[in-house]
Formats: C-alpha cells, sequence, structure tokens
C-alpha cells in the first residue's frame, strides 16, 4: 500500500509539473508579432498611435522631411554650404543619405504600419464609431505619407496590401506613376473625409488627429497638385463654410508658432511634439524613435535658427523674402508683423513697441523685439562663417522658452501642416483660374491680409488672371507660408521649372550672398554670389531615388532626377499650364 501510495503521488507530481508548464506558455507581451496583434479594439487603437510616431521621424517630420521642401524653394538658402547644400542646388548625385533616402525610408514606415491597420480594421467587432476613427486616421496618414513620397520623389511604389510584404517577389515592387500614386491618395482622402468626424464633433479626442477638415485640406491640395481645380474649389468651399467644423484664423499670426497655442481654430493638421522640457533625455535620430525616454521633440530649429545664438545655422531665409515683408506697411505704418515670426531680424521701429495692442499686433506683445531671451539689437547671423538672416518659424526665437538652443529632437513647438489661410488662398487661386479675377477671390486674400493689418487689395488693380495669380504666387503664399514646407512643392504644381521666364524668376529670387553678414539688401545677378537655382539640372527639381534603394530592388528604376529627364514636356502633355509672368 505505502509503494502504491508512493507512485500515485509520483504520478500526480508529474502532472501537476505537466498542467504548470501549459499554464506558464504565456504570450511574452514584448515579443508580439504582427501574426498575434491588432486582433481587438484596444490593439488597433494602439496600432494607430503607432503610426503617428512615424510622422515624428527625421524622414517625415522631425527635421530633414519638413525642411528639404523649404531648400527646395526659392525663398530659403543653404547658408552652411553644407549638410543641405546639394538639395539646395538640386544636384544630388543620388548617393546621400538625407534626402535621398532618409525620407523614402520614414515615409514607408508610415505605409507599412497604416497598411497593417487597414488590415485588420474589417476582421475586429468594433462600434461604427470606433470603426471610422480608427479606418479614417489610418487612411489620411498613408495619404499624407504617399503624398510626401509623390511630391518628393515623383515615381514611387504603391503598396496597399499588407501581405504583399510576406512574399519577397512582392515585396520588391516596381515604381508606380505619379499619376497612380495621386489616384491613390485621392481615394484613400475622399474616403477618409466621410469616415472621420469634424473637430468640433471629435471634441478633445480631435486635438492633433486628422479629422474630416483635415481629409478635406490635403485632398484639396492633392487636386490642386494637378491642376484640377474645378474639382478642388467645392470642397475648399466646403471648409469655409464649416462643413467639415468651425475653422478661422487667429488674431495673431504668431499664434500659428507657438507652443501654448496649438491645435487652435486655425489648424487643419499639425505633427504633436512635446512642450520643451517634458520629455525625456534619449535624443533618437532616425529610424528608432521607440524609447520611453524619448526627448520627443523635433530639430527643425536646430537648422533654422542662428548659429550665433546656438543653433547649426544651416538654412536662411533669401534676401527675397525678407525685401517682400519690406514692400509694404500695415494701415498703422508698421512692418507686416509676419517678418519677425518668419525671419529673426531687427528692425528701427523696435524702439515704438509698447504694451498697447494695435491691427498688426493684436497682442501689444513687446517681446517681439527678443531672441532666446535677449534684446537683439542687430539681425542675428544664420551661420557665422557665410552669414545670411537666420528663421524664425517654428522656433523659440519669439517665444523665449529658453535662453539658448539645445540642439537636437528637443524643440517643442507642433509644425502646423496646414493652416485654414491656405484654405483661403487656394480658394483664391481656384477662383481665379476657373473664373478669372473676381471680388470673390479678392475677398479671399483680404481676410488673410486683414489678420496682419495690410490693406485691401482692389480688383481694379488686377485685369487679368495673370495679373492676380502673380500676387498669388509670389507675394500672398511666400509672406503668409515662407520658410514653412511646401514651397517646393508650388514650384512642382506651378510648372515654374518648365518655363524659362519662371526659372529665371525663382533663380532671382534665390540670390544670396556669402559674406559673413545678415545681407537683406535686394540682389541681382550682378551684385549676388550665387543663386540656389545655378546648378539645377532639368529633373532635379525632383530628389533622386537612393543608389543603394535601387541597387537592392531589381523591379525599381530611378527617376528624373536619377535620369537627368526633363519633365517639362510629360507636364505639358497633360494639359498643365505655366502662367506667364505679370509685373
Amino acid at each position: 500500500m505505502k509503494r502504491l501510495n508512493i507512485i500515485l503521488i509520483m504520478l500526480a507530481l508529474i502532472a501537476g509539473f505537466t498542467a504548470c508548464d501549459d499554464l506558464l506558455e504565456v504570450q511574452n507581451p514584448n515579443s508580439q508579432t504582427t501574426f498575434d496583434f491588432g486582433d481587438s479594439e484596444a490593439e488597433l487603437q494602439e496600432a494607430v498611435i503607432a503610426c503617428y510616431n512615424r510622422i515624428r521621424l527625421e524622414g517625415t517630420f522631425a527635421r530633414v522631411g519638413y525642411t528639404m521642401d523649404a531648400v527646395r524653394g526659392d525663398e530659403v538658402w543653404n547658408s552652411s554650404q553644407q549638410w543641405y547644400l546639394e538639395y539646395d542646388n538640386l544636384n544630388s548625385p543620388g548617393t546621400i543619405g538625407i534626402g535621398d533616402e532618409w525620407i523614402w525610408r520614414d515615409n514607408y514606415h508610415v505605409v507599412n504600419r497604416t497598411n497593417f491597420v487597414l488590415s485588420k480594421v474589417d476582421g475586429v467587432d468594433l462600434s461604427e464609431d470606433a470603426y471610422n476613427k480608427i479606418k479614417g486616421q489610418a487612411l489620411f496618414l498613408r495619404s499624407l505619407a504617399y503624398y510626401n513620397l509623390a511630391t518628393y520623389y515623383q515615381k514611387v511604389p504603391l503598396i496597399t496590401d499588407y501581405d504583399s510584404y510576406g512574399d519577397i517577389e512582392s515585396l520588391y515592387a516596381p515604381n508606380n506613376s505619379q499619376d497612380e500614386v495621386f489616384d491613390q491618395i485621392e481615394l484613400d482622402l475622399a474616403e477618409a473625409m466621410q469616415l472621420l468626424p469634424t473637430r468640433d464633433e471629435g471634441g478633445e479626442w480631435s486635438a492633433g488627429r486628422a479629422t474630416s477638415g483635415a481629409a478635406a485640406g490635403y485632398l484639396a491640395r492633392a487636386l490642386m497638385f494637378r491642376q484640377k481645380y474645378s474639382d478642388a474649389y467645392p470642397i475648399l468651399q466646403d471648409i469655409i463654410a464649416g462643413t467639415y467644423g468651425h475653422y478661422e484664423l487667429m488674431a495673431d499670426f504668431g499664434d500659428n508658432f507657438k507652443e501654448d497655442t496649438e491645435n487652435n481654430l486655425e489648424s487643419l493638421f499639425e505633427v504633436q511634439f512635446m512642450d520643451y522640457g517634458t520629455g525625456g533625455t534619449d535624443q533618437e535620430w532616425t529610424p528608432v524613435n521607440i524609447s520611453r525616454d524619448a526627448t520627443q521633440g523635433h530639430a527643425v530649429e536646430s537648422n533654422y535658427a542662428s548659429q550665433e545664438l546656438g543653433s547649426w545655422g544651416d538654412l536662411a531665409g533669401s534676401p527675397w523674402l525678407y525685401n517682400l515683408f519690406k514692400d509694404e506697411t500695415c494701415t498703422d505704418g508698421r512692418l507686416d508683423p509676419r517678418l519677425y515670426w518668419t525671419l529673426v531680424t531687427y528692425e528701427d521701429e523696435y524702439s515704438t513697441y509698447t504694451d498697447q495692442s494695435t491691427a498688426a499686433y493684436p497682442n501689444g506683445d513687446p517681446r517681439k523685439n527678443m531672441a532666446y531671451q535677449q534684446e537683439i539689437t542687430e539681425t542675428p547671423l544664420s551661420n557665422n562663417s557665410q552669414g545670411g538672416i537666420s528663421i524664425a518659424k517654428f522656433t523659440n526665437a519669439r517665444n523665449n522658452l529658453y535662453e539658448s538652443i539645445d540642439n537636437g529632437l528637443t524643440c517643442g513647438v507642433n509644425l502646423r501642416l496646414m493652416r485654414y489661410s491656405d484654405v483661403l488662398l487656394r480658394a483664391a487661386e481656384c477662383e481665379n483660374e476657373i473664373n478669372g479675377p473676381t471680388q470673390v477671390a479678392i475677398d479671399y486674400i483680404n481676410e488673410v491680409r486683414r489678420r496682419v493689418a495690410l490693406p485691401d487689395l482692389q480688383l481694379a488693380d488686377f485685369p487679368t488672371a495673370d495679373h492676380l495669380f502673380e500676387q498669388i504666387a509670389n507675394v500672398e503664399r511666400p509672406k503668409e507660408f515662407g520658410c514653412e514646407n511646401g514651397r517646393g512643392i508650388d514650384l512642382l504644381r506651378w510648372g515654374f521649372f518648365y518655363d524659362a521666364s519662371r526659372l529665371n524668376q525663382i533663380t532671382e529670387h534665390a540670390y544670396y550672398k556669402l559674406d559673413g553678414t545678415a545681407s537683406t539688401e535686394e540682389l541681382s545677378s550682378a551684385t549676388a554670389d550665387a543663386s540656389s537655382y545655378d546648378y539645377y539640372n532639368p529633373g532635379h527639381e525632383y530628389f533622386p531615388i537612393f543608389q543603394n534603394t535601387l541597387n537592392a530592388n531589381p523591379n525599381l528604376v530611378g527617376n528624373s532626377a536619377n535620369l537627368n529627364e526633363d519633365n517639362g514636356p510629360a507636364f505639358f502633355d497633360k494639359g498643365y499650364k505655366v502662367r506667364p509672368i505679370a509685373n
């Protein structure tokens, strides 16, 4: 009997240990894969947040993905004469990482994650509200990534099926045409518009997230890139009418570039960064950005701000942009306040500042003559050796939150990717393209001008659509959006690289001097040291696809920049036009 009991006890212990082994077969939450994740609403919500995380990488919007389009434009130049130089000159050989690889890589991070969400969302039991928000956000973010890819690299692989990543043949996808990519962008955004709530309906949820207004705004942008003005115009009119939520211009232009006025009534969509000093300490440069202790800021300031004040001093505003601001004064006699929020410049009128609010300076803020908590009596140099005027937007230059620049991924000013002023000026452009110069178009423009107390434009001063287009393209838009992401894309969609007179015009806009001063004089070919477009070759208005990427993918071919192909003939074959210069 004792022997039998011992045997039974041993068998029970063996069975018990076996059962314990079964119970210990649990999934490590830190080692989950896409095969066993995304099957519940909570997990899909986490996956959407992970998609937003990828638009905060260097190659998306934390640095070069944002600034590379600015330097492609005619109002920003490479004051360090290194780092961004090949992209400022539009002559990259295709072997440099920052523009040829990083933007490509990090935007495909976004595509990959959004495709994962879209592959899972239809198989999960969700409420209609949760389904619409999850799918709508994923569609918007995927279209945002492809908008960046198509406007930087022209023709890129269009991957919309997550299952294709599981097969090596489909993973090595060939290029799609730019039109095919934009067709998909339009489809995604049109669906996102219907799925997502307005900012008003979304309430607190909508702060920092994609809404129907963001999708509508970007759909109008995508349509206008292909000069589909008649399709874009009704969407812009609906945004103005409040169909996608209430938007309005902030009384103070500077509220678009401060930490404490983020996600405001003017913002359709912005990239979220933690306020300065509230993030962690890890400087996580791409493609990581997964540390719990990441700084969670951006490094646009490190490129834009003055080297005298502690930045890298890579990029500067052009003298042309500075003089645009000086060409007309506000109704109270002062300079356009957008000058101070765009460029770090000292002006004699600073001595007249008081705490008294005026039409042009609604907050009456005397700190606008300050830079990094130090009163300035002359314009700081962008780069100590080369000179130039440093850029104020999305930096601390006028905010005075800290005393000196902390280079790296630390700036906490959210990047406003689309503002209501863009909706108004695009509506004016569409009205002008469809109906010629009208009072309706003038009224849209004057709404933006009145915010900074500039005199109203008069319809009688614009006899043709060409004249009003010139005002929109080379006065109103650069003064409102100068040094932001988007000017380079404007030059593409207007065809300025494909017309000799327009190319000469932007070459003149991009003149600069390498004399170690913050040059503000109006420059000519005789007085300038160079222009950003002196070395431009046809086809290089787009950035080349990285050579290592071409080598790795046997199905991928180079774009116009890789092949030095002129895009002008194809542009005109599509029926697109370049408006002639009108003084």
